[in-house]
């Protein structure tokens, strides 16, 4: 059940945070984004901290990702990590490409 809802919310035309509130990294990820103005519906923060398979999702993230922690942050179909990795393609110029190359901006 968790692997089809992660299923069911990554899409090649959009930008999906999956993370919990009380994360720092989570937040910071969040302010990276809030710097862009997407399109309706093309950015998504799920909160994963009060479903019941949250463990099992993070260990879906294990196996499609190589990682269990959050926040994982896709871009399109392609996971680009955490929020510091997130952080990284924005210093380096490199994410509004990314989020422009998928139709996410307006």
């Amino acid at each position: 059940m968790a692997q089809q809802f992660v299923e069911t919310k990554v899409r090649a035309d959009r930008v999906v945070v999956f993370m919990k509130p009380t994360c720092s990294y989570c937040v910071r990820a969040r302010e990276v984004l809030a710097q862009y103005r997407f399109r309706p519906g093309h950015l998504e923060v799920v909160d994963i901290s009060g479903r019941s398979d949250m463990s099992q999702m993070q260990d879906y993230f294990l196996e499609i990702t190589g990682a269990r922690t959050v926040p994982r942050v896709f871009i399109g179909e392609d996971c680009v990590g955490g929020g510091s990795d997130l952080a990284e393609l924005e210093q380096s110029g490199k994410l509004q490409g990314m989020l422009q190359t998928i139709g996410a901006l307006q």
